[in-house]
C-alpha cells in the first residue's frame, strides 16, 4: 500500500504487477528474466532511448502514466532520454534550507528501517543485509542503530534527485550487478538491492554527520548519472539523475542523527510506502 502524507491511499498499477508476478513466479519467465536482465541489454536499451527516433515513445507515456506536464519544463527534448530526466520547475520543488530539518533527495515513495545489530531488513518480503548493499563490512558496522531510508521511485516520478544538506563528499564506488525491476513484486522474489547494479558515496554533511547515499539500478537502467566526485555541495543541489526506468534511492543514517517523521515511521512499520517530494521535510536532526 501507499499513502500520501495527508493519509491518501494510491491505487497501484494492477496490470503491471500482474505481469511480473507471472515473470518472477514461473521457472520461464526467471528463464527470460535471465536475458531481459543482462547489462548488455540494458545498455542497448539506453542507446536506442538516447537516439532521435525514441522521441516517439513520450506523447504515449504520458497519456499513459497521466503525467502532470505543467509542472516541468517540456521543451528541447531530441530523445525519450531526455523527456525522461526532464527538469522540473523550481517553484513545483521548492526546498526545505532549515538547517535542522532532514528532506526527502527526490520524488520516491519512501519507507524508514531502524537499523539492527545484525543489520539484516525485510522489505516487501525480500532479505538483505547492509553489507550486502555496500559490499563493505566495515562502513556497514558503523550506521548499526541509525536508520536506512529506502526511497522508490517509479517510471512516471522525477528522476533527479538532490543533496539533502551541505558538506563535502567522497568519491562515488560502483558496484555492477543484474539489473532487476524495483516493483514490490519483484522483491517477493529476489534480493533487488544486493544483485541490481549500485553506486555508493559517504556525505560528510553538516547537520546529520556521516551519511552514506547508494543509488540502485533497475531493470532497462544501464546508468545512474553522478555528476560529482569528491566535492563540497549545497543542501538542495542536483547531485545526480537516473536514466530510464524505476530506481532506488537509499540513505544509512548513524545513531542518534535523525528523527524520521511520526507519519512515516508509522506507514513503515505497518508496511506501508509513503509519498514524498524532492526538497520536503521528512524528519529532523536528532
Amino acid at each position: 500500500m501507499i499513502k500520501t502524507r495527508t493519509g491518501e491511499v494510491i491505487v497501484t498499477n494492477e496490470k503491471q504487477n500482474k505481469l511480473l508476478e507471472k515473470m518472477y513466479g514461473s521457472v520461464l519467465g526467471r528463464v527470460m528474466l535471465k536475458t531481459l536482465t543482462a547489462p548488455a541489454l540494458s545498455r542497448a536499451a539506453g542507446k536506442f532511448m538516447d537516439s532521435r527516433p525514441s522521441k516517439l515513445l513520450i506523447k504515449p507515456f504520458i497519456k499513459r502514466s497521466g503525467i502532470d506536464t505543467s509542472q516541468y519544463i517540456m521543451s528541447g527534448f531530441r530523445s525519450y532520454n531526455d523527456f525522461f530526466t526532464r527538469v522540473v520547475k523550481p517553484e513545483k520543488r521548492p526546498v526545505d534550507h532549515t538547517p535542522e530539518h532532514l528532506i526527502s533527495p527526490c520524488d520516491s515513495k519512501l519507507t524508514v528501517y531502524k537499523i539492527s545489530r545484525n543489520s539484516i531488513f525485510r522489505i516487501k518480503g525480500s532479505r538483505y543485509r547492509v553489507s550486502d548493499l555496500l559490499q563493505n563490512e566495515f562502513l556497514a558496522k558503523r550506521y548499526c542503530g541509525g536508520y536506512c531510508c529506502i526511497f522508490r521511485l517509479e517510471v512516471d516520478d522525477y528522476h533527479r534527485y538532490c543533496y539533502i544538506d551541505s558538506g563535502s563528499k567522497t568519491d562515488n564506488t560502483f558496484i555492477a550487478g543484474e539489473l532487476h525491476t524495483v516493483n514490490p513484486v519483484a522483491l517477493a522474489r529476489y534480493n533487488i538491492y544486493k544483485r541490481n547494479s549500485r553506486e555508493y558515496t559517504v556525505l560528510h554533511t553538516d547537520n546529520f554527520g556521516d551519511v552514506v547515499q547508494v543509488e540502485v539500478g533497475a531493470m532497462m537502467v544501464g546508468r545512474i548519472v553522478n555528476h560529482h566526485g569528491e566535492y563540497s555541495f549545497a543542501r538542495g543541489e542536483e547531485k545526480g539523475k537516473f536514466e530510464f526506468g524505476g530506481s532506488t534511492v537509499v540513505l544509512l543514517f548513524g545513531k542518534d542523527s535523525i528523527v524520521p517523521d511520526a507519519d512515516i515511521l508509522r506507514n513503515s512499520a505497518e508496511g506501508i510506502e509513503t509519498v514524498v517530494k524532492y526538497g520536503e521535510k521528512i524528519g529532523r536532526k536528532y
